[in-house]
């Protein structure tokens, strides 16, 4: 009986902490988004995060929002972005099925700026 309950044990955690990573760390998309870095901030309660919204460029129609909302969380891209508010920006991110409350309110990650159009002398940022 005992020798039951521990494998019992040992398989519920080990499907929950497959649950949890999957849910939470597995990737499920990288890509680019490209528009005008409408809003970019550092909010919350507890765990302050930067968050911030594009305005997509392109074809808008009533069907779709017209926005992306991510969250930042490497220091150096977060200190970029708020220099540049207002201007077209060219991010690179990635999706995960799940929002962590120290990582950002969104599902959306930035990670890295691929260009910046607008800046008066400088075009490219290139995160370190």
């Amino acid at each position: 009986m005992k020798k039951l309950f521990w494998t019992v044990g040992a398989i519920t955690l080990l499907i929950l902490l497959i649950f949890c990573y999957w849910r939470f760390y597995f990737v499920l998309a990288e890509g680019t988004q490209a528009g005008t870095l409408n809003i970019f901030q550092r909010k919350g309660i507890v765990f302050k995060t930067y968050e911030g919204k594009i305005i997509l460029s392109g074809f808008k129609a009533n069907v779709q929002s017209n926005e992306f909302s991510f969250s930042v969380t490497k220091e150096e891209v977060a200190q970029q972005l708020l220099k540049v508010s207002g201007r077209e920006v060219n991010v690179h991110y990635k999706q995960y099925f799940g929002s962590l409350p120290w990582r950002g309110m969104q599902k959306y990650i930035v990670d890295s700026i691929y260009e910046v159009r607008g800046v008066p002398g400088e075009s490219v940022l290139r995160p370190k």
